[in-house]
């Protein structure tokens, strides 16, 4: 190897641990980014302006840039559907009442339960998890304030409920699922049995885990505090039918299901608007402020995918240097089983670059050919891809976790981070080492 591939391997590792590094010392995302990427491109030799270079060639600024703005491209209207949705079913008191039916029906022992499932219905049903933070945020808050619960621990239930057990299992409309597809001739119900087994270890467990943390900061002290930001739950306030109130859920349920073969991700537009609207028609005596609502939406969605589209970015820049190739050939060439291979393959692309769609769309074209000549069974193969691509994608800088910690939640991540690795980094980790097992046992195959 060598100097400068070195050197672009130094500056690829600790690009990437200045970014996480920044992140959860709360430094804004929007600097932490291009800066992080900044080294690695010092680093690894890279041309920083396009004017350096011949035209077509990478460099630092079109690099992070060109991973900047694609994001933006393909996700703005989703994030600004997804936000304003959340704001109106905050605004209209359609939230709360869902809220309170819940606690009326589970008791406010299980408030993580009930929104760990709404979060479950949700992106099992077709809904990107992205936009499901803004959607069950604001149910959320209502929900934590009610049972007193410390609110650091929101981010990490709604993503149980949104980036683990429904993500990557079999049946589920998110992307993760779908991305093997192509590549091995398989379809989204590839490797079931197993997967089914998987997905309750992971709902269970983490569940399990995700509570004993919360108990013991409440046995500590801890409780729910207020913020002048945060929607009011006044108990004397009229709220919509809670059955009323579920109808706009079950609209963007609906007809993101029912679009999402023809529309793929656009479906969600459809959808979101969708729900949009069913909340005015259903809500709209209860409201108070809808247009308001509707600006402060649209505001937090302009963050929202703004933070997400800085660490993009910084994945735009890390796969223009040397060391990236380097590190990619080195995690799809592991030698021993297969199952192990595409597993550590998979998760360390999906760390690199914070993206589980990311680390599974690098990996599977240098993967999926020689390991399909090999004889591995493209079912088994399917599933401990999707399922290992959840698991160190949702390091500090992974772009869903910064939206929903930062920008939805408004969380620190000191506070909240730990939670969330326990049950989106750990949990996943342990998972698709129980599908490792049952697959090189011959179960479900």
């Amino acid at each position: 190897m060598d100097t400068s591939v070195v050197l672009s391997m130094i500056g690829l590792i600790g690009g990437l641990a200045l970014l996480i590094f920044l992140t959860l010392k709360g430094v804004n995302i929007l600097i932490g980014g291009p800066i992080s990427a900044l080294f690695v491109a010092v680093m690894s030799g890279l041309p920083l302006f396009p004017q350096l270079v011949e035209e077509g060639a990478a460099n630092f600024v079109t690099s992070y840039m060109t991973g900047f703005t694609s994001f933006i491209l393909a996700w703005y209207l989703m994030f600004l559907l997804g936000a304003v949705f959340g704001k109106v079913m905050e605004d209209s008191g359609a939230a709360d009442s869902v809220a309170k039916w819940f606690v009326g029906k589970l008791g406010m022992k299980y408030t993580v339960l009930a929104l760990v499932l709404a979060c479950a219905v949700l992106t099992y049903g077709g809904v990107s998890l992205f936009v499901v933070a803004f959607s069950v945020y604001p149910m959320a808050i209502s929900l934590f304030k009610q049972a007193d619960l410390p609110r650091r621990f929101i981010p990490a239930t709604l993503a149980l409920g949104s980036v683990t057990f429904t993500m990557t299992s079999a049946g589920s409309p998110e992307i993760q699922n779908w991305i093997p597809i192509p590549f091995l001739g398989t379809n989204q119900f590839a490797g079931w049995e197993v997967s089914l087994i998987v997905a309750a270890f992971m709902a269970v467990f983490g569940y399990w885990w995700l509570k004993k943390i919360i108990n013991k900061a409440v046995n500590k002290g801890e409780r729910f505090i207020d913020r002048e930001t945060d929607p009011t739950f006044d108990v004397t306030r009229p709220l919509p039918n809670p059955f009323l109130a579920m109808i706009p859920l079950l609209v963007v349920l609906i007809i993101s299901f029912i679009f999402h073969d023809s529309l793929k991700q656009s479906a969600l537009i459809v959808a979101l608007l969708g729900g949009i609207i069913a909340t005015f028609i259903v809500s709209w005596k209860y409201f108070k402020a809808p247009w308001e609502a509707v600006s402060a939406g649209t505001i937090g969605a302009i963050i929202a995918i703004g933070n997400t589209a800085a660490v993009v970015g910084f994945g735009g820049v890390a796969k223009s240097v040397p060391a990236f190739q380097v590190a990619v050939d080195a995690m799809t060439n592991i030698p021993g089983s297969p199952l192990i291979g595409a597993a550590v393959a998979v998760s360390v692309i999906a760390g690199m670059t914070g993206s589980a769609s990311g680390g599974q769309a690098i990996a599977l074209p240098l993967l999926a050919p020689g390991y399909m000549d090999a004889g591995v069974n493209p079912e088994a193969l399917h599933r401990v891809v999707a399922i290992s691509s959840g698991a160190l994608d949702s390091l500090p800088h992974n772009g869903y976790v910064v939206t929903t910690i930062h920008s939805i939640c408004g969380e620190k991540y000191s506070a909240a981070y730990w939670a969330v690795a326990a049950t989106t980094v750990v949990t996943p980790v342990i998972g698709v080492i129980i599908a490792i097992v049952l697959f090189s046992f011959g179960f479900g195959l």
